[in-house]
């Protein structure tokens, strides 16, 4: 298809789209409860619609009195009998597939429903959306005169009692339309290869001689591929590999950790950066400007917001609000109800809003602390269940603990790194360390990829702490009592470094 043909017809497409858009940014709060009483109204008839009457909720005061703040436990089952092939559980519409991801309690593993209309809905037009935002921005854009390049997870989707399941990304790209394959490189062959180091030698085979003119994919993963080019071609910097180069499209993880890497390899002051707030529940944000750390907040994706306020999160004072609600400035966690069939589940993440109109949004971490720099979502629960284990085995006990990120630098992989007092230590640190690395893995799915043949993340890096180097950190920065913690995950390395430092 000529260049000049595909620019006619996205054109065509942005000025349509962009009439939609003005009207949730002029009635946001409408469309909202618009979208809401649609959701209820298709679902009424399936087995949580009758078991909550959706049919008689005439308003969002009933609908919050109704129906549960939910999270994955909460809809486990259900799932678990949805991916068994039963139908009109949560939504009226077989669920054929089911993202697959880490983060759970009680399970390695979560399976996030995925229906036709979420997908169409919501992932595929937040994907037209994003051009529909940049391409508006940047009217001068040559993207269309190439490809662009995308990097998805490297797992395979896999059949089971009639339903799929997989990464999400690997979900998108199994379903995507002709007009992403046809602007997309590598081939989706390639892209839904299962093992990662002859997936990426084939992603740099084929993509080295393509005029690549836009970049999509997680930023850590991104930068091992990047690097792999660059060895490839024996280049200082990826414009002499695609002199067309313009916008790389991220999301996933937080990009800071980055930044500078990218710069040295993407050496232009007017390449761009566009940032995106998704996950397998949906897709939620987009920076919409030039130069922005903010996102904007999509509101007719087919999914209803609901914020919890983090200073009386989990307490008897927790309240939920809906989007009209919400100031700004305050850290609130993220409860929502899709066209997939999830009610007033929380996902976990926290926003700030730091624009109301329009309401435009910062990820400002997660409702527990956690480690997901490379896309790995350890969480608290995962580091405390591997300890128990592996002191129980290396007969050791611990006092307190921390772990943080060691980022990225230049071809050197990412890792964890651990301080660790211990109460009785164990006898060989080595043998402690591969087991903790083991149990890691055997409780996230998510963990095991990243270390699997070392592809992202290294071996952990484990510290041992003097004795009462807790104690004496927490008495430093007045933080003795029952109601400070040491902070036990962190995505920045700012209180191991501190500990670290007092470690003598």
């Amino acid at each position: 298809m000529p260049i000049p043909l595909v620019n006619s017809i996205a054109s065509w497409f942005l000025k349509k789209r962009f009439h939609q858009i003005e009207l949730f940014l002029k009635y946001p709060n409408e469309v909202q409860q618009e979208l809401l009483f649609s959701l209820l109204d298709t679902a009424k008839d399936t087995e949580m619609g009758r078991s909550y009457e959706f049919s008689s909720i005439k308003n969002y005061a009933t609908f919050a009195e109704r129906v549960p703040i939910t999270t994955y436990e909460d809809f486990q089952d259900s799932i678990e009998r949805s991916r068994q092939g039963e139908n009109n559980i949560f939504w009226p519409k077989p669920i054929k597939w089911f993202a697959k991801s880490s983060g759970t309690t009680s399970a390695k593993s979560k399976f996030i429903p995925v229906s036709i209309d979420s997908l169409e809905d919501c992932h595929y037009a937040a994907s037209k959306d994003l051009l529909c935002m940049y391409l508006n921005n940047n009217q001068d854009s040559q993207l269309f005169t190439g490809k662009s390049l995308r990097l998805g997870g490297s797992k395979e989707l896999y059949k089971e009692n009639g339903t799929v399941f997989g990464d999400l990304s690997a979900i998108l790209i199994d379903n995507m339309p002709f007009w992403a394959e046809f602007s997309s490189t590598p081939s989706s062959k390639v892209s839904l290869m299962s093992e990662w180091e002859t997936k990426m030698a084939a992603i740099v085979n084929e993509t080295i001689n393509e005029n690549v003119t836009s970049l999509a994919g997680v930023p850590s993963w991104m930068l091992v591929l990047l690097n792999n080019i660059l060895d490839k071609t024996e280049k200082t910097n990826l414009f002499d590999v695609w002199p067309n180069l313009e916008v790389y499209f991220h999301g996933g993880v937080s990009f800071n950790p980055y930044i500078e890497q990218y710069r040295n390899i993407l050496p232009k002051k007017e390449f761009k950066y566009y940032e995106t707030y998704n996950a397998s529940e949906g897709f939620f944000a987009i920076q919409d400007q030039n130069y922005s750390g903010d996102l904007l907040l999509m509101l007719d994706y087919g999914i209803f917001y609901e914020f919890i306020p983090m200073d009386a999160y989990g307490t008897k004072d927790q309240k939920i609000i809906p989007l009209s609600e919400v100031e700004l400035n305050k850290n609130y966690a993220v409860v929502i109800t899709t066209n997939a069939g999830l009610w007033r589940y929380k996902i976990g993440d926290t926003v700030r809003f730091v624009s109301i109109s329009p309401y435009r949004i910062k990820v400002s971490g997660r409702t527990k602390h956690h480690i997901n720099v490379f896309g790995e979502e350890l969480i608290i629960e995962n580091a405390e269940d591997a300890l128990k284990k592996v002191c129980k085995k290396t007969k050791s006990e611990i006092v307190d603990y921390t772990a943080a990120p060691i980022f990225m630098e230049g071809k050197e992989k990412g890792a964890h790194e651990w301080l660790i007092e211990f109460k009785t230590p164990p006898k060989d640190l080595n043998y402690f360390n591969e087991l903790f690395d083991n149990a890691l893995k055997s409780l996230n799915s998510d963990y095991e990829a990243k270390r699997y043949n070392n592809m992202t993340l290294n071996k952990p890096k484990i510290n041992v702490a003097r004795e009462q180097l807790f104690y004496d950190w927490l008495k430093l920065n007045d933080k003795l009592g029952g109601q400070h913690k040491v902070p036990r995950l962190s995505n920045t390395r700012q209180y191991l470094d501190d500990l670290l430092a007092l470690n003598k």
